[in-house]
């Protein structure tokens, strides 16, 4: 269970916004390198990535780079040279579900980056991240707005580059579908799922953000800062 994610989560009934990117694409494949490029006129100045694995560049449970998008990857490697890469899963590099960090080490092997070891999943570990890059050897980070987040889950990976006061890319499609046909919850997540009810309705990541028009290429051009929500 995500306890970190079940408690931010309430974050939403006030501020719904906390979970909306700052840019959305289809697939890892169609994310922008340079990043920065990923919004729009905002053009900010990103000088780190934050990559989730999970459905975002790998299949879930899976250590290893989606076949498809090896090359994409590679050419993120050659933009972002270490240290201004990193690899922050809930499931590799937890100690809730890697006490041994072979899984990370795994990860860490098979894809060149390291992978952030955490206590406390994501969207509840951004002050490890920022610490990470504030204090790696040959980091040009010096801001959390120089950081981008990228990763499927709004719940998880935008929620926690809003709060962390850094730019989110959404990746709309995973690997694989991980979303219930029949009530179009998040059956990977879990966290933003609620009963149908009277209602009929179901919260969930992709009715969350398409609520608030967002799809494939939409960017907000709102900037981030510390606990950023945007919209405000």
């Amino acid at each position: 269970m995500n306890v970190s994610a079940t408690l931010n989560v309430l974050r939403l009934i006030g501020k719904p916004s906390l979970c909306l990117p700052h840019a959305t694409i289809s697939t890892f494949n169609d994310l922008a390198v340079p990043v920065s490029d990923a919004f729009g006129k905002s053009s900010p100045d990103i000088r780190a990535i934050v990559l989730d694995k999970d459905n975002c560049f790998a299949k879930p449970q899976e250590n290893i780079i989606h076949k498809p998008y090896i090359d994409k990857f590679n050419t993120l490697l050659r933009h972002y040279p270490q240290p201004h890469l990193l690899i922050v899963s809930n499931s590799a590099g937890t100690v809730a579900s890697d006490p041994s960090s072979a899984q990370a080490s795994l990860l860490s092997s098979e894809t060149g980056i390291p992978v952030l070891r955490h206590s406390t999943k994501k969207p509840g570990c951004g002050s490890q991240i920022l610490s990470h890059f504030l204090n790696a050897s040959g980091s040009k980070v010096t801001s959390a707005d120089q950081i981008a987040v990228v990763g499927d889950r709004l719940f998880t990976d935008v929620m926690m580059a809003n709060m962390m006061g850094s730019w989110a890319v959404w990746v709309k499609h995973g690997v694989i579908e991980n979303r219930n046909p029949a009530d179009g919850s998040c059956v990977v997540c879990g966290v933003g799922k609620r009963s149908a009810g009277k209602t009929g309705k179901v919260w969930s990541e992709g009715s969350i953000a398409e609520s608030y028009g967002m799809k494939p290429s939409k960017v907000s051009t709102s900037k981030p800062s510390g606990n950023h929500v945007i919209g405000q």
